[in-house]
C-alpha cells in the first residue's frame, strides 16, 4: 500500500520550523513516513551531508518513500530539504577564520567589546536556564546519580570542559567518578560495572565518540542520562533523562556558561544528598 499524505503548505523557511512541523505531523503519518521521521529526528546532523538513498536505506523504507515524506513536510524533494539543512548548517557553524572574519566585519574583535558581548551571552543563557529547565527531571538525575557506585563522565570536543570541571568538584567531594577523554583511542568502557552510571554531555553535531561510549554503556545495562543542546540528540532515545541547555553565541563563538552552571548545581546537589545518606 503506498504512503500518502497531503503536502504541507510551502517548504519551512528554516530547520526550527520544520521540527514543529513534524510535532504536528508525525503522529498522522502512514507507518512508512513515521519511520522517515523518526530517523531524521535521530539524525538531524546528518542532513546536509548524506544522499536521499543512504537516508531511506538507513530509516528502512525505499527512496520513493523518503521523498514522499519529503513532499508531505512542503519540500518539492529531498535535494530542497538538503539545501535548508546546509543553508542553516553554514550559518551556524562556520569555521574559526570566518568566524573572527565576522567579528571583525561587526568591529567586535575589541578585548573590551568582546567581554561586554560575552558577558550579555553569559547572562542570557542563564536566563533561559532557569527558565527552560525541568526542575523534576533535574532532581530525578540527582537522585540517580546518588545511588552510583561511580559516576562515568562522558564528554568530547567543546563538552569535554563541561565534564571535566564536574569530574574535578566530584572528586573533591570523595564522590566515585571516572571523565572518560577518548585519549589515544581507548573508551575505557571496560571500567563500567553494574550499579555505575554514565553521565553525558554531547552538542549539535553530537561528537561520534561520546555517542559510542554511550551506546556501548546501554548494551551492558548501564543507564545513561544526558545533556545536550537539542531535543534531537541522537542519544535521547536510550537516555533515562536528558536536560536542555543553550548557550547564546556571540559571532558563533560559544562559552558553554548554562552547562557548567547546571552541572555545578548537579555536582553540589549530589554531594549533598550522598552526605545526607551517608
Amino acid at each position: 500500500m503506498e504512503d500518502h499524505m497531503q503536502a504541507a503548505e510551502g517548504p519551512p523557511e528554516n530547520i526550527s520550523e520544520l521540527l514543529a512541523r513534524l510535532d504536528r505531523m508525525s503522529a498522522a503519518m502512514p507507518k512508512r513516513l513515521r519511520q522517515c521521521a523518526e530517523y531524521l529526528r535521530a539524525n538531524i546532523n546528518l542532513v546536509a551531508v548524506t544522499t536521499v538513498a543512504d537516508m531511506s536505506s538507513a530509516a528502512g523504507v525505499a527512496p520513493s518513500a523518503f521523498m514522499r515524506f519529503c513532499q508531505a513536510l512542503g519540500f518539492s524533494g529531498y535535494s530542497e530539504m538538503q539545501a535548508l539543512f546546509r543553508s542553516e548548517y553554514a550559518l551556524s557553524r562556520p569555521d574559526y577564520a570566518e568566524r573572527l572574519s565576522h567579528l571583525r566585519a561587526r568591529g567586535g574583535n575589541g578585548s573590551a567589546r568582546l567581554l561586554a558581548d560575552f558577558v550579555e551571552a553569559g547572562h542570557k543563557s542563564l536566563v533561559s536556564l532557569l527558565n527552560m529547565t525541568d526542575m523534576e527531571v533535574l532532581a530525578q538525575m540527582v537522585d540517580r546519580l546518588a545511588q552510583a557506585r561511580t559516576v562515568h563522565l562522558v564528554g568530547m570536543r567543546r563538552a569535554y570542559a563541561v565534564v571535566s570541571y564536574m569530574g574535578y568538584m566530584l572528586q573533591k567531594m570523595d564522590i566515585p567518578c571516572v571523565v572518560h577523554s577518548g585519549a589515544a583511542g581507548i573508551e575505557f568502557t571496560a571500567s563500567m560495572q553494574p550499579g555505575d552510571l554514565v553521565f553525558a554531555v554531547t552538542f549539535a553535531p553530537f561528537a561520534q565518540e561520546t555517542r559510542g561510549i554511550a551506546e556501548v554503556a546501554h548494551r551492558a545495562g548501564v543507564p545513561l542520562l544526558l545533556l545536550t543542546d537539542s531535543a534531537d540528540c541522537p542519544l535521547g532515545k536510550i537516555a533515562e533523562a536528558q536536560l536542555i541547555t543553550r548557550e547564546v553565541d556571540v559571532g558563533a563563538f560559544r562559552v558553554p556558561t548554562a552547562s557548567i552552571t547546571l552541572v555545578t548545581t548537579i555536582a553540589i546537589a549530589l554531594g549533598g544528598a550522598r552526605g545526607d545518606a551517608g
